[in-house]
């Protein structure tokens, strides 16, 4: 019987949202947004422990009333508004590493701003990153425009070009190239990868598409309308 991969899922939820305050606790549909992340990740098979890195103590106690563990709290200087989120990959897995003696098998990063995912789509990546071939796997959707066909630029003369110009004429969507928006839906990561390396990109990315209807990232108070209209029509 083949051995299950160590897994750890994380939530990296800073106290200091300036986009929605206080979004990471804000009531959704009955439950604070975390929650639904915690409960999510614990259903997900293949994940042994959910843990919170946060600043913010009152983010700590929601999530532990909600099932997760916080067995540290986040650093200030790494929960600014402008800190790398992978420096605090690096901080939870240090912490891990110190621990537990050794860097979890399998690192993932479930974002409390996206609470219309379903387990499965981290089961998804999960199985996408177990086949051997990626570093790191992330989500994508649909885009909703593409930069060969209707994103642009303004110059400094006032003129609008393309924000990539095709090698030959365009004129409809479809005959553009096809690209895809990054969600926030589930990351999953080498933990030795993301402890050597400085970006996500800088190794072998693949990537698992979830519906569109379930990728929605919250970072606005229109987005967080837009996701309950999308939980209550769903349900």
């Amino acid at each position: 019987m083949s051995k299950q991969p160590n897994a750890i899922a994380f939530i990296f939820a800073r106290g200091g949202s300036k986009g929605l305050p206080g979004k990471n606790i804000r009531m959704f549909a009955g439950k604070p947004l975390i929650a639904w992340a915690i409960e999510q990740a614990n259903e997900a098979e293949g994940i042994r422990r959910v843990i919170i890195s946060t600043d913010s103590e009152e983010i700590a106690a929601v999530a532990e009333q909600y099932g997760a563990e916080v067995p540290f709290m986040r650093p200030p200087n790494l929960a600014k508004d402008d800190s790398p989120e992978w420096l605090a990959w690096r901080h939870a897995l240090e912490f891990i590493r110190n621990d537990e003696g050794s860097l979890p098998d399998v690192m993932v990063s479930v974002p409390a701003t996206a609470p219309l995912r379903r387990p499965i789509d981290i089961e998804k990546c999960l199985k996408c990153y177990s086949k051997g071939n990626a570093d790191v796997v992330i989500t994508v959707t649909d885009a909703h425009r593409n930069p060969f066909f209707n994103m642009v630029t303004i110059q400094t003369n006032g003129l609008v070009e393309l924000a990539i110009t095709p090698t030959k004429g365009i004129s409809r969507r479809q005959d553009a190239l096809e690209v895809y928006d990054m969600t926030t839906v589930a990351y999953v990561a080498d933990p030795k990868f993301v402890m050597t390396q400085e970006s996500l990109f800088a190794g072998r990315v693949q990537a698992v598409h979830v519906p569109i209807e379930r990728s929605i990232d919250i970072d606005t108070l229109l987005d967080f309308e837009i996701a309950e209209f999308l939980y209550t029509r769903g349900n």
